[in-house]
């Protein structure tokens, strides 16, 4: 219970912090704020429990009338208690009593009044929001009116409250009319807005009110945030008060090494055989002791030991002890590190590894994978095994893995196993996992049903019994699927036949892929127990099917019903990477970060998160174990550093891409209200006025204090007064207007930017009297700075009040914490305001105080001040001397071990502040500081420091001496003064005209420079053909030779002379390197010959346009009118179409459509009378590669997407571009698989597309397909997904064309051998005969004007072979003159050719009728056998196996049935123009 109240108090300490701001007019309010925020904390700290003296020794003569008391007190307070709870008990009754009885008072009216109008659900007193600390209750509670009684259901965050879901958490209630939700134990997570909503028959009504749940002010060192220790589900009775005292904090530890989390406790009563009972939780897991966890409580302390420590053991500890009101808990995180591993670069080990779904025949081993921030990425894992009881390890895979799982077989049946994992990356493979949990493989599935019967007797019962079926050999297993599909294998699991026989069964797994039906068996030399079994012998581009048999000793049954097609993917990979990170500050050490989900979990593990300082490249994790939510604490950080930070999503697949960085965080404190000064003290007194002075805040809040303000009262008096309206500024101030002879009391608050801080405690009761003494009153504000293992420098300042004489000196006296005898550090007083105090005791703490000292001797001592421990901070570093290399400056250089945002580097010599000075010049950026001298003497001599602002007293000094001084000004001046620096040495190069320039070139050069070049040991000076020159700004120095013959050859030097610098360079050019020199000297002197007739300024080349037409292009230069250019190709002149005009300063030939036949020797040539000059350009070899490179890279870019065309041949896929060749570079892929040329997959292309043809396609063909056109430098892709409905939909159209192709091919037609028109003598025999085709034969039928002719005396009808036809007409009349026709036909189709007969008498002009018209018959006797007269029909002939269509029909074809259609007529090859396809003429 203290520990509960001490809680409360900081955490309404810490809201009044938190809510202030720095307003100087509403102070006054602040102040009210701050006694009812007081007045609150006591009245909590007023519970009537038991408060935990505070121990201290005592005598033995006093210890029995401690004992007698504690006893006597100890009865009374307990019948205190007893009598405090009767009256609550009785006081509860009275109010339940008179409630009872104003209802049935109510009751008893409502009977005589009529009934009530029905009413909407109406809220009287709504819903409040709340602000509540951690841990602690909050009740929300609304009065809900209407007609009937609504029915108030509560939600958060519009999710429906069930408090069944988490018991003890939720407690809702409704008594006289009064509902109410209580949340016991609130945590961060529990903020949101809460609603309550009223119904009846007549509406409904809703109520809302935001929960927001605060950390205390460093809560967040304890914090854990989202993962909260499982809530009780019951209330645990203990007789034991408990209460924590010191806990253990975040901890830091690596693999291999062993922390232990310890928490000392007070247990009243304290019994030696009845220890509390305490739970340890990492995160929300209960730790029961094993080898990994050892625990014990007892003597007043409770204590976790980890011996071996694994990433495993990262998380949230948390210690929960019962205590007699409940439970006390404290929670801090431990980190737990990467071992160093044993090859650089390899990955850090796996961890949770977990076996699950273990069988006879195999498990399933899980793990997460590795945080990796500088490794390479991790490529795979390997699994290992080892049976219980032996030490030898066995890998149970043979390739790496790439998944966070595997299915392990090959197991001996019943024995123990136990699993450890490691990680593999391109440097090596990590250290191996924590081993996993013993596992036994065993089939855990039965047809065999035991009972129990009163505890003793076991029967068996198996399920063929309680079927009534008995068979021997068992039936097929059903429900045969993947549980699990991965790149690496696949899981088949089945349901076992029912019934399956008394004989033990196994069972056989067969394969096919895809719709084929060959099968093969995968479980060869395994008998699977089993009813799931991994699968991983498979192609990862295939699909396979799979069925299961079921075998006994009497046979096997019948194949189970295959599975779909089944192909080895990943459904899921990695997640995205997660959304905005944002880091906010915490504490000195620690940032909270939080960020946003990603978008794609994919069954996510956690996070990882990864920081990095500002201004270096290298990360490092934050964690080492995946978390689980999306906001963490980052401890262990550098103050004053500033880091940003990334977050990586994890899952079994590995880790996704980093988030985006976050915004720079400067590490410090998180922003509050300053702490309260303490100390006050007084400083002098005139009687009317007094000047008191105050030591700032040990706390600041995380800002620059600005101001305080004074409050006063007299002794006597209760109320407080404001000093003056406007606040002080320094921490001194005196205060005017006083009653000389008052005692007064004051008191102190400080500000900041967070706003007014909590007052100091009220000082002691201070006299108005006027200062007479004639000793110097007391000094104040010692501070300690330089704070080593053996010295500390005091410092402080002079008193006000003086004395009767000036302040000759101060004795600084100490003395060690705890103890009041006081000893002189200094024999003779020290004339300045500071003593660095030495030989002090490592680690102890001491206080000091200062008296001092006037003519007339010691004054008042000063206040004593806070202790100090004589032991340097960690990461201390001492002002560094040093010589700037470049510049030779002398500087003194200081890097801090500890800063904040508003902190300042101080420099004092003889610790007297340097403001602004000649001498020096002070710079600072970060952690550094740095003076530096300008010109130093030995006035500069003395004694140095630096101290840093708001930090915790970071100092040091540096003395600089003589000798000191003496040693840097020699170093600068050999910095100042070195040789001179050659940037290069001395080089040649030809310039134009055939000149060469030796030159030099110094990193720097003064404008007094001195040199001399010197040939052949001859000093060479500037003169006609020779010109010396240099350049102070670059450093160049040259010599440039015009005339450049063999004389010059030899040895080059040049000296160089810079003040009391010297340098010297030489070159030799002689032998093959001045040979080199020469030629190519003449060659430049030639070029520059050259120029002075027309020339080419650019030599030929190409470019490619954007319509890819080649350009052979080149520049030239001094050309006039006469200047002719002619192009060849193979010697042999080309003629262009608009001739070359030299003017224009460039020529260019195209060669449109490029392809290999345009390889060859171009050249350009160029002359007039002052001479000629040729290009010659081999487009050939590489540079062919490059014209075709550049043409593919403006094709490709302009390629489309790839477009599906049917054919009858198969499916086509075209890519259509700006221009297309065969010598591209272009590649077809099925699947990720290069497609080759050949009769199933044909490529080919035109001038304007690529095409692809799949022959005759099958499922095979199925996927994803795309072409790749690469210029070289990058590919440019299309891709086609020919599966699903596009793949139905193409095949479909490509079986129509094909079937409309072999239709044509097949259909029934006539070859020849009919004539258009036919003249013939009356009584004359007509043959008309012809060759007919098709496959099937074909079925033929003659008309006349369109009436079927059937075979007679006279019409003779003759089909022989199925491939000749006639009709012969015996004696022709000119009643038989008209328009004959002839129908071919089968099932594919058929040909309607007409023929005109025109018979005419003898002795008679020879008619010409026209093509397709009927002759007019002469009136002539009828012939013996008339035609037929009669409309009618005619049946058709017996071989056609087509039925009559009605008359209106103009086709007698029947409708073809879907799998075989007709193809359009327009797709048909075309026919001879005198014949008409397929429609048979309507019978008259």
């Amino acid at each position: 219970m203290p520990a509960r109240v001490v809680t409360l108090y900081r955490q309404e300490q810490t809201q009044h912090q938190s809510s202030k701001h720095v307003v100087h007019h509403s102070r006054k309010s602040s102040s009210q704020v701050v006694k009812k925020k007081q007045v609150q904390a006591t009245e909590a700290m007023a519970e009537p429990a038991y408060t935990v003296p505070a121990f201290r020794e005592r005598a033995p003569e006093g210890m029995q009338e401690y004992q007698r008391m504690a006893a006597h007190f100890g009865r009374g307070l307990v019948q205190l208690q007893e009598e405090l709870h009767r009256m609550k008990v009785a006081t509860h009754e009275q109010v339940k009593n008179i409630e009872i009885t104003r209802e049935v008072k109510g009751l008893s009216l409502r009977k005589d009044v009529p009934a009530e109008v029905p009413k909407a659900p109406d809220f009287l007193v709504s819903l409040r929001s709340h602000t509540v600390w951690e841990k602690t209750p909050v009740k929300l509670f609304c009065t809900v009116s209407g007609q009937p009684n609504p029915i108030v259901k509560w939600y958060r965050n519009d999710v429906a409250i069930e408090p069944l879901s988490a018991p003890g958490k939720y407690k809702i209630e409704n008594k006289y009319g009064v509902h109410s939700l209580i949340i016991s134990r609130c945590a961060v997570t529990d903020s949101g807005v809460y609603s309550a909503v009223a119904t009846n028959p007549q509406g409904k009504a809703t109520s809302k009110a935001t929960v927001c749940v605060r950390r205390p002010q460093g809560g967040g060192e304890l914090s854990h945030l989202p993962g909260q220790v499982p809530l009780l589900s019951s209330i645990h009775p203990s007789k034991l008060e408990v209460t924590l005292l010191d806990s253990f904090g975040v901890t830091f530890g690596t693999e291999g090494g062993s922390v232990s989390l310890v928490a000392n406790i007070v247990v009243v009563p304290d019994l030696p055989n009845l220890p509390p009972e305490a739970m340890w939780y990492r995160d929300d897991t209960l730790l029961m002791a094993s080898r990994w966890a050892e625990m014990s409580i007892g003597g007043g302390v409770a204590k976790l030991a980890l011996p071996h420590l694994n990433k495993d053991d990262e998380g949230l500890y948390t210690l929960r002890i019962w205590t007699k009101d409940g439970t006390t808990e404290h929670s801090a995180y431990l980190f737990v590190k990467d071992a160093t591993p044993s090859v650089a670069g390899a990955p850090g080990a796996p961890m949770d590894v977990t076996v699950s779904d273990a069988n006879a025949d195999y498990v399933l081993v899980s793990w997460k994978p590795p945080n990796t921030t500088h490794e390479a990425p991790i490529t795979g894992y390997f699994v290992d095994r080892r049976k219980s009881g032996t030490k030898d390890w066995v890998q149970c895979n043979d390739s790496p893995v790439k998944v966070c799982k595997l299915p392990v077989h090959g197991l001996t049946e019943g024995a123990s196993y136990h699993f450890r994992v490691r990680a593999v990356n391109k440097d090596g493979i990590s250290l191996p996992s924590r081993m996993s949990c013993g596992v036994t493989a065993a089939e855990v599935e039965s047809d065999v049903e035991v009972i129990k019967i009163e505890g003793k007797y076991d029967i068996a019962i198996r399920q063929e019994d309680l079927q009534g079926v008995y068979v021997t050999i068992p039936g097929p297993p059903t429900n045969v699927h993947a549980t699990e599909i991965n790149k690496t294998y696949i899981v088949l699991s089945w349901t076992p036949p029912s019934p399956r026989g008394r004989a033990p069964v196994w069972y056989l797994i067969e394969k096919c892929e895809g719709d084929s039906h060959i099968w093969q068996r995968v479980n060869t030399a395994v008998q699977l127990r089993s009813p799931r079994y991994p699968v991983f012998d498979m192609d990862d581009k295939k699909t396979y099917r799979f069925r299961i048999i079921t075998v006994n000793k009497y046979g096997s049954s019948e194949p189970s019903e295959p599975t779909a097609p089944i192909q080895k993917v990943d459904p899921y990979g990695v997640p995205s990477a997660p959304g905005q990170v944002i880091a906010s500050r915490n504490t000195k050490t620690s940032a909270f970060v939080q960020w946003e989900a990603p978008k794609h979990t994919n069954n996510l593990m956690g996070y990882y998160v990864d920081a990095s300082v500002i201004g270096s490249k290298a990360w490092f994790p934050c964690n080492h174990r995946p978390y689980k939510h999306t906001r963490f604490v980052v401890h262990g950080l550098i103050p004053g550093d500033t880091y940003v930070f990334r977050v990586q999503a994890v899952n079994a697949y590995g880790l996704s891409e980093e988030s985006q960085e976050s915004a720079p965080l400067f590490i410090d404190a998180a922003l509050s209200t300053p702490s309260a000064p303490y100390g006050i003290s007084l400083l002098n007194c005139n009687g009317s006025s007094m000047t008191l002075a105050w030591k700032r805040p040990k706390h600041t809040g995380g800002s620059k204090i600005t101001s305080y303000y004074l409050d006063k009262r007299e002794a006597e008096s209760v109320s407080w007064k404001e000093v003056s309206p406007s606040p002080a500024v320094h921490r001194t101030f005196t205060v005017e207007n006083l009653t000389g002879g008052v005692f007064y009391e004051f008191k102190v608050q400080a500000v900041n930017l967070a706003g007014v801080g909590l007052p100091s405690e009220p000082s002691k009761a201070f006299a108005c009297e006027a200062w007479t003494m004639a000793e110097p009153g007391p000094a104040y504000d010692i501070s300690f700075w330089e704070v080593r293992d053996s010295s500390i420098l005091v410092q402080w300042r002079a008193p006000v009040y003086s004395g009767e004489g000036p302040i000759t000196g101060y004795f600084v006296d100490m003395a060690k914490k705890g103890s009041s005898d006081f000893v002189t550090v200094n024999a003779e007083p020290v004339g300045h305001c500071y003593l660095k105090v030495t030989g002090l005791e490592s680690g102890a703490s001491y206080v000091f105080r200062v008296r001092a000292v006037n003519e007339t001797g010691v004054g008042k001592a000063s206040d004593v001040s806070d202790p100090v421990c004589a032991k340097a901070l960690p990461g201390t570093k001492d002002i560094v001397c040093g010589v700037d290399e470049e510049t030779g400056d002398i500087f003194l250089n200081f890097e801090a071990c500890e800063i904040s945002e508003t902190s300042k580097f101080s420099w004092s010599k003889s610790y007297k502040e340097i403001t602004e000075s000649s001498r020096v010049s002070i710079t600072s950026s970060g952690r550094k500081s740095k003076l530096t001298f300008v010109n130093p003497e030995t006035e500069d001599l003395g004694v140095y420091s630096v101290a840093v602002t708001d930090t915790d007293g970071v100092s040091s000094s540096y003395s600089v001496n003589d000798e000191e001084l003496k040693k840097v000004l020699d170093l600068s001046y050999n910095i100042r003064h070195p040789t001179v620096p050659l940037k290069t040495e001395l080089n040649c190069e030809i310039l134009e005209k055939g000149h060469v320039r030796f030159w030099v070139q110094a990193l720097k050069l003064s404008s007094s420079v001195n040199y001399r070049f010197i040939v052949n040991d001859k000093a060479i000076t500037s003169a006609e053909g020779c010109k010396i020159s240099h350049d102070v700004s670059t450093g160049i120095i040259q010599m440039t030779v015009e005339h450049f013959t063999k004389a010059n050859e030899g040895t080059y030097t040049i000296q160089i002379h810079d003040g009391k610098a010297k340098s010297q360079s030489s070159l030799v050019l002689v032998g093959d390197a001045f040979k080199v020199a020469l030629k190519e000297a003449e060659f430049q002197r030639k070029e520059h010959i050259r120029k002075q007739g027309p020339h080419f300024s650019e030599y030929l080349s190409f470019h490619v346009t954007d319509d890819c037409t080649v350009m052979l292009v080149c520049k030239l230069a001094n050309v006039k009118k006469e200047t002719t250019f002619s192009w060849f190709k193979e010697d042999e002149e080309i003629t262009v179409d608009v001739p070359p005009n030299p003017m224009s300063g460039s020529c260019s030939l195209p060669i449109p459509m490029f392809s290999r036949k345009d390889q060859g020797i171009y050249k350009a040539v160029l002359g007039d009378d002052r001479g000629k000059d040729t290009s010659v350009y081999d487009i050939s070899g590489k540079v062919f590669e490059d014209i075709i490179n550049a043409i593919a890279s403006i094709a490709g870019s302009s390629a489309s997407e790839l477009v599906l065309q049917c054919t009858p041949e198969g499916i086509r896929l075209q890519c259509y571009m700006k221009y297309y060749t065969e010598e591209m570079k272009t590649s077809w892929c099925h699947r990720d698989s290069k497609i080759s040329s050949s009769e199933k997959m044909r490529i080919g292309g035109t001038s304007e597309m690529a095409w692809m043809q799949i022959c005759e396609p099958t499922d095979k063909e199925k996927g994803h397909y795309s072409i790749e056109i690469h210029d070289g430098e990058k590919p440019h892709s299309r891709t086609f997904d020919l599966s699903g409905q596009a793949y139905t939909d193409a095949y479909a159209e490509f079986q129509r064309l094909k079937a409309a192709a072999f239709a044509e091919k097949n259909r029934g037609r006539v070859v020849g051998g009919l004539p258009d028109v036919v003249t013939i003598m009356e009584k004359k025999s007509l043959s008309l005969t012809c060759t007919v085709w098709g496959d099937p034969s074909p079925e033929v039928t003659w008309f006349k004007n369109e009436q079927e002719v059937l075979s007679d005396d006279r019409f003779k009808i003759t089909f022989e072979g199925g491939k000749f036809s006639s009709l012969t007409i015996n004696s022709v009349y000119v009643e038989d003159s008209g328009k004959y026709s002839i129908n071919v036909r089968n099932k594919y189709g058929g040909e309607f050719v007409e023929i005109t007969v025109s018979v005419y008498k003898q002795g008679e002009d020879i008619p010409e009728p026209k093509l397709g018209q009927m002759s007019r018959p002469a009136a002539t006797p009828k012939p013996a056998t008339p035609a037929p007269q009669s409309v009618k029909t005619p049946t058709p002939s017996i071989k056609s196996p087509t039925p009559t269509p009605p008359p209106s029909v103009k086709s007698p074809t029947p409708t073809p049935a879907p799998k075989s259609p007709t193809p359009p007529r327009s797709l048909r090859s075309p026919t001879p123009p005198r014949s008409m396809r397929s429609p048979t003429p309507t019978k008259k």
